[in-house]
């Protein structure tokens, strides 16, 4: 008998009559490429994978029709018939000769074709061009069935040498913007912090800098945009304290910052360095929280009884002096007994001070947390892999930052902040920039449901519950799930069910923190949406306090930023999700370069999850994520169940499932697409260590 070929990853299942089941439709889509080999549509009725091929002369980005051809249980695919609109006119590649013309090869991975530079176009010699430059290239005409795609060099970068060729990849393939424009640079430049000014010309701003506050960060930060305090109130309960770096008061609505920040949205923060949003002389100095220096502050301050309950809040414009610049790991060693007062980078005279406002907080953290538990908010665990990197950019190891008491102490103040900020603006009835998160979509808890139904953590009717989309299901599935081999699952489950939180120009409250209603406004200097926050609150205290200059010029800002909102809220939602998208690629090209040392090794690892063509598995000592490909699972027929998304062997039934532990060896890595490969070597029954997702 002849040995059956292994499984490419297509779903093996009965077609019936040829054709029983195909019909076809078309649909407008914004075509999306999800690496060399994989790209979808997506439309209005949903997300489809195109067929191979199926791209034809579309780019990524690109505004097309495309026909859906529904082919019955394997489901629909999609075909690009024509593009409508392109998204692509500028991209970065490298420069290459192939007499008499030019080649451009694209650093966005997802852009799939190369571009001419004709013989008669001068502009690699007007430039300085050399081969194996790095170039920016403007695509005169795209390239089609019949002809390839032809470009005009705009601006020489440099020599691919001296580049982090993968790193200028990611930056490419996001179009994330590296420098500043000359008007802006300048606007900052003439900034200064001037506190005693603001004092004067403000009679509503307060004077806390004899308040006691601190900041605690990650150890490499070098923004600082929030401090924090918290004490024992004698009567009981506690006075928090959130005071946020007050950007707005140097960047004026429509000026050349504030211009650039509407175009950015946010700050992007990449494995090896940060790309503002304002410029550093802002987010570096003039505005960032530094310790012993005079600043100038928006801060809420609030009581709160011995449960943790709001009880008041004010909110008001003033001037700060942080006592101290802490990080997560010092503050974590103090809470635990590890480190004392006398280890805090402060004044020796302030440092018992400290540690007890550090341990109210704390106490803060904790009951806080109760509380948005008891009204359902639903927190999934998670752990954010972090590349260490030594002074040349190369990685040197891996860590992942988990939720800790430190961090839960920023985060709780923060929330606080944000509901307080959020509910003024709300009974207010002024628009401003909401977070806003809906319910989850029926589809998507019924997939949860579906595969969770074969673990035993839907006993006692939960499974309706979770259906009906009760928040406090979902917290007793993930506490039945933690520290068992389910927890994964779960929580990728339930946290892909979940709607996507956006912003929004109207309060609709917030589904998963259970908030009735929510807003970002503790991070003005790495988010545009807090912007605008913080112009919508001045322009609300103007009405009843003196803010001086600073009301009225918030109070037309708000005026004149009105007829925009909603469009800047959709593009500070799309802008956050490519942040987030490029600091994850970033990261993985750092992985990857860092595992290619490692090739060859056996190392533990716990599937993350399974797809058509292979299962993805999360190295546990790295925290990095590697593709099984089907063609490496052995010689039987591995087929993918889409409905309990596993992957099954034909011959054997075994199956292969998220969360389940193996151990696979580093096959290959390829640092310029963040890809790394793996194969399996013994599957093995068990939970993934704690912390690994």
């Amino acid at each position: 008998m002849s040995r059956k070929r292994p499984h490419k990853g297509r779903t093996r299942r009965p077609s019936g009559r040829p054709g029983a089941n195909r019909r076809l439709e078309t649909l407008e889509g914004v075509v999306r490429v999800h690496g060399a080999t994989r790209a979808t549509v997506e439309t209005q009725e949903g997300s489809f994978p195109l067929a191979r091929h199926g791209l034809r002369e579309a780019m990524n980005g690109d505004t097309v029709s495309a026909s859906v051809v529904r082919t019955g249980p394997s489901g629909p695919v999609a075909y690009v018939q024509g593009v409508l609109h392109r998204a692509v006119e500028t991209f970065l590649g490298t420069y290459e000769l192939a007499s008499p013309l030019g080649v451009v090869r694209p650093l966005d991975a997802r852009l799939s074709h190369d571009f001419f530079v004709l013989p008669q176009d001068e502009s690699a010699q007007r430039l300085g061009v050399a081969e194996g430059d790095v170039v920016m290239a403007r695509i005169v005409g795209y390239p089609s069935r019949r002809e390839a795609g032809v470009v005009t060099l705009v601006r020489r970068l440099g020599s691919a040498e001296g580049l982090d060729m993968a790193m200028e990849s990611v930056i490419a393939s996001y179009d994330l913007p590296t420098e500043f424009p000359e008007r802006a640079l300048a606007q900052a430049a003439a900034m200064t912090a001037d506190v005693g000014a603001a004092l004067a010309a403000e009679p509503a701003r307060r004077d806390l800098r004899e308040t006691p506050c601190v900041t605690i960060d990650p150890v490499d930060a070098r923004d600082f945009d929030d401090a924090v305090w918290a004490r024992r109130l004698e009567g009981g309960g506690w006075q928090l304290d959130v005071h946020i770096a007050d950007v707005t008061h140097y960047v004026g609505w429509d000026t050349p910052v504030d211009n650039e920040a509407k175009l950015r949205t946010c700050s992007v923060y990449l494995a090896d360095r940060v790309l503002p949003m304002l410029p550093e002389r802002l987010s570096n100095d003039v505005c960032s929280l530094r310790p012993g220096e005079d600043r100038l502050a928006m801060s809420v301050l609030v009581t709160l009884d011995e449960t943790g309950e709001v009880v008041a809040f004010e909110a008001c414009p003033s001037a700060i002096r942080s006592w101290a610049r802490l990080d997560y790991d010092l503050v974590d060693r103090l809470l635990e007994g590890d480190a004392m007062p006398c280890d805090l980078p402060c004044c020796a005279a302030a440092r018992d001070e400290v540690a007890q406002g550090l341990r109210a907080l704390d106490e803060v953290a904790r009951r806080r947390l109760a509380i948005r538990e008891r009204r359902g908010a639903v927190d999934f665990e998670s752990a954010e892999t972090k590349v260490t990197l030594d002074e040349d950019g190369h990685p040197t190891g891996a860590r992942l930052r988990a939720r800790t008491a430190a961090t839960s102490l920023v985060e709780e103040a923060m929330l606080v902040a944000n509901e307080c900020v959020a509910q003024a603006l709300s009974d207010a009835g002024l628009p401003s920039a909401f977070r806003v998160h809906d319910r989850p979509p029926a589809e998507g808890l019924l997939r949860a449901v579906t595969v969770l139904a074969e673990t035993d953590l839907l006993r006692g009717g939960l499974a309706d519950r979770v259906l009906a989309g009760d928040p406090l299901a979902q917290q007793e599935v993930l506490r039945r799930a933690h520290g068992t081999r389910d927890e994964m699952v779960a929580n990728a489950l339930l946290l892909r069910a979940q709607a996507r939180a956006a912003y929004a120009p109207h309060d609709q409250g917030h589904y998963a923190l259970g908030a009735r209603s929510y807003c970002h406004f503790t991070s003005p200097i790495r988010r545009y949406p807090d912007m605008l926050v913080h112009r919508s609150l001045k322009a609300l205290l103007a009405r009843t306090a003196d803010l001086g200059p600073e009301g009225r010029a918030a109070t037309e800002a708000q005026r004149k930023s009105a007829a925009q909102l909603a469009q800047l809220c959709t593009t500070c939602s799309e802008r956050e999700r490519v942040a987030d998208a490029a600091s994850r690629d970033s990261q993985r090209v750092k992985l990857a370069e860092l595992l290619a040392d490692h090739v060859g090794e056996v190392h533990a690892g716990v599937v993350s999850g399974c797809e058509r063509f292979g299962m993805f598995v999360l190295l546990e000592e790295f925290g990095a994520e590697g593709l099984v490909r089907m063609r490496s699972m052995g010689d039987e027929w591995v087929s993918f169940d889409d409905e309990r998304l596993v992957l099954v062997g034909q011959s054997t039934g075994r199956t292969w499932r998220m969360g389940q532990r193996v151990a696979c060896r580093i096959v290959s890595c390829n640092p310029a697409r963040g890809q790394i490969d793996l194969e399996l070597v013994v599957a093995q029954v068990g939970a993934a260590r704690p912390g690994v997702h």
